[in-house]
């Protein structure tokens, strides 16, 4: 079965990007069908594509965010080749930032900027009262001395997985710096990757090594929501979509399907081989077990057949899942399938009118690494089953 499956599958190498791409979204857009946002799945399927694209063949998956944005259209989401993140708490003195950048350098850090008065750990003794204000004034030249080095490197915009305080705030709006704190670790290591910066557990010694750097920056209104958003990222591998609908469970099951279709393209990016769905891979492995189980004396050939017939559960669910009449339906399968041409390999069940269609043709496609596993786990689990001979069973 796993041979006919490779005998089957259709490559789609060596073709350009932009046929690459097209046939990725149609195959992207088969998966949303049956999904809630299945009315765009053709705005969707484009978008995801992209994704997949920008980072890469390796396994980046963690470097594609999907962002929720309650509120407007489904086609008011829209993607970020590069890395969008909600804005996060600010202090006083925000205002005054700057909230658009060209090409700034970014300064990525996992430290606190805040003034803070040492209360553990430290024992203070003094002979004199009036040494007292120079330990006051200690503390201030502590968090200056960091903001300082913050300036000299050059950034104009300042990342920080910790606190950055009202004080430091104040200090970069006067200079013109935008900074932001309590940046979410995954949206941070995201800028890392897109920027090309290190993040920093010191401000000493910081050289323009360590700087990121990307086209645009910028602090945008997405609805009710602010977005900082870096485009245009010299590294690239990474994207985001920012998702926008109505209720917020609408909103869970639209990120739910894009995550479907993002793992599909992967899969299929990946492995560059894909078989017909649609229950017309099955069918056509059914025939094939059917046809080689004739050739098989003894019983073997019952085993074979029963494997066969195993094989026919899924289009029969297909059709059982959209409400036509499965008997009907599976014996045109048959019908098609045991043409001598073998014009009929990739028919499969056609949801959209209740027959059976040409699933290459319509782009309801599989990965065959997928087929090829799936097959693999149920014979495992079939053959485990079966070499169960005694059960014992627990007496309540």
């Amino acid at each position: 079965a796993i041979e006919k499956i490779k005998e089957l599958a259709v490559s789609i190498e060596g073709k350009s990007l932009e046929e690459k791409k097209s046939l990725l979204a149609k195959c992207a857009a088969t998966t949303l069908s049956s999904k809630l946002i299945g009315g765009e799945k053709e705005f969707f399927a484009s978008m995801v594509v992209d994704a997949v694209i920008a980072i890469g063949s390796e396994d980046r998956l963690n470097m594609i965010g999907i962002k929720k944005v309650p509120g407007g259209n489904m086609r008011d989401s829209f993607l970020v080749n590069g890395v969008a993140f909600k804005k996060t708490f600010s202090y006083a003195g925000f205002e005054q930032q700057p909230k658009k950048f060209t090409n700034p350098r970014i300064l990525l850090l996992n430290i606190e900027l805040e003034l803070k008065s040492e209360k553990e750990n430290a024992e203070i003794r003094l002979s004199d009262p009036s040494q007292y204000q120079s330990i006051v004034d200690a503390e201030w030249n502590i968090i200056y001395d960091k903001l300082d080095k913050c300036v000299k490197s050059g950034a104009k915009v300042v990342l920080s997985r910790l606190a950055i305080g009202d004080l430091a705030t104040q200090y970069f709006a006067d200079r013109d710096i935008f900074c932001a704190g309590r940046v979410a670790e995954e949206d941070l290591n995201r800028v890392a990757a897109a920027t090309g910066g290190t993040i920093q557990t010191s401000v000493n010694n910081i050289i323009d090594e360590v700087l990121g750097t990307c086209e645009v920056f910028e602090e945008k209104q997405v609805g009710n929501e602010r977005f900082n958003i870096f485009s245009g990222c010299p590294s690239g591998w990474t994207a985001t979509i920012v998702l926008r609908g109505g209720a917020d469970q609408f909103i869970e099951e639209a990120e739910r399907s894009l995550h479907d279709a993002i793992m599909i393209v992967r899969r299929a990016l990946k492995n560059s081989t894909v078989v017909a769905g649609g229950g017309a891979i099955d069918m056509e492995i059914s025939r094939y077990l059917r046809q080689h189980a004739r050739t098989i004396a003894g019983k073997s050939q019952l085993f074979i057949n029963s494997y066969a017939k195993a094989l026919e559960v899924i289009p029969r669910q297909l059709c059982d899942n959209a409400g036509f009449d499965a008997t009907d339906v599976l014996n045109k399968l048959r019908h098609k399938h045991a043409l001598p041409s073998g014009e009929g390999a990739p028919y499969g069940v056609d949801i959209n009118t209740g027959g059976i269609a040409d699933s290459f043709a319509n782009f309801v496609w599989e990965p065959s690494v997928v087929k090829i596993n799936a097959i693999n786990a149920a014979t495992e689990a079939a053959c485990l089953i079966l070499s169960v001979d005694e059960t014992v069973k627990n007496p309540k």
